[in-house]
């Protein structure tokens, strides 16, 4: 019976970690392996096509720092996630309350509405965008021509293209943000809120004093997703449209390293810019979950 025991306890012990390696070696093979061979690359010259890597050591680190283009693709990096916050974050929060408290009627009509763009690629959707935006022959410039505005070479404008590529991946992905706040907007007990209502509450106000605090759990989800969309996201319509130009005007952290690597061939370069940019976004999740994971609600 002792020797059952045993054997009915090692099973026990063994089945979670069987259950638990598929997923484990999934990591290992698409992401710490390649971690590795990056932080690896990255105190290497290598072109990619040379059989053989030189070993430079801090070199690609100390060379990026010293280049001025550093500074402007992480300023960018940082406008294009600001920008997506307020769309892809704030906008769907408000948006989400109003449809979930205040508007009574064909809800399901305006979820479809606002959800179907996320079904549909958004290089399909740089494509069609950069028609619309035609600032000569496209839709928009054609009702700016009936109104006596001409519109600007957006492409080509320092500042204005950041914006417009901002706008191209927010009508890719806000639906899906929406979605998920709105479910967390409708998990709100009613009865909270009705309540609120009976008490002459402003709307403003159940938004910011109940709304918010009630629903942080999913908007602190819904916000560092939308932290890492301004890294991943924004590459398509940079890579269809603009392939980081004017100078480097709408170039990001990711696009840059792709360029590096598969466009210059500067692999150990590339390799330490993504070892910074993954550093910087460590930082940045850290002081996220050290002051603002304190003021999220969880129900239970």
């Amino acid at each position: 019976m002792s020797k059952k025991r045993n054997i009915y306890k090692i099973k026990d012990k063994l089945t979670p970690h069987l259950l638990i390696l598929p997923s484990i070696l999934a990591f290992t093979l698409f992401m710490f392996w390649p971690l590795i061979k990056t932080i690896y690359l990255s105190f290497f010259s290598w072109n990619m096509v040379k059989p053989t890597k030189t070993f430079v050591g801090l070199n690609n680190y100390i060379e990026i720092f010293n280049d001025p283009l550093t500074y402007k693709i992480m300023g960018n990096t940082f406008i294009y996630i600001l920008i997506l916050l307020l769309i892809n974050f704030v906008a769907p929060y408000i948006l989400s309350f109003i449809l979930s408290v205040v508007i009574t009627k064909a809800k399901g009509f305006y979820k479809s509405v606002i959800f179907l763009p996320s079904v549909i690629s958004l290089v399909v959707g740089s494509i069609l965008y950069l028609w619309i935006l035609n600032p000569i022959s496209g839709p928009a410039a054609v009702i700016a021509n009936w109104l006596g505005i001409t519109l600007p070479i957006w492409t080509k404008t320092d500042g204005l293209v950041i914006v417009i590529l901002s706008l191209i991946t927010s009508w890719k992905i806000f639906g899906y943000n929406f979605i998920v706040v709105l479910a967390g907007i409708s998990g709100v007990s009613s009865e909270v809120i009705e309540a609120a209502k009976l008490d002459n509450i402003p709307m403003h106000k159940i938004f910011i004093d109940i709304i918010i605090p009630m629903s942080s759990a999913t908007g602190i989800y819904v916000l560092i997703m939308t932290i890492v969309q301004g890294l991943q996201y924004v590459f398509t319509p940079i890579k269809v449209i603009t392939q980081g130009g004017p100078n480097y005007a709408s170039s990001n952290a990711i696009y840059n390293v792709y360029q590096e690597a598969f466009v210059l061939y500067k692999t150990g370069t590339a390799s330490a810019f993504a070892i910074i940019t993954m550093a910087l976004f460590i930082v940045l999740l850290i002081l996220e979950f050290k002051y603002v994971e304190k003021g999220v609600h969880y129900e239970n």
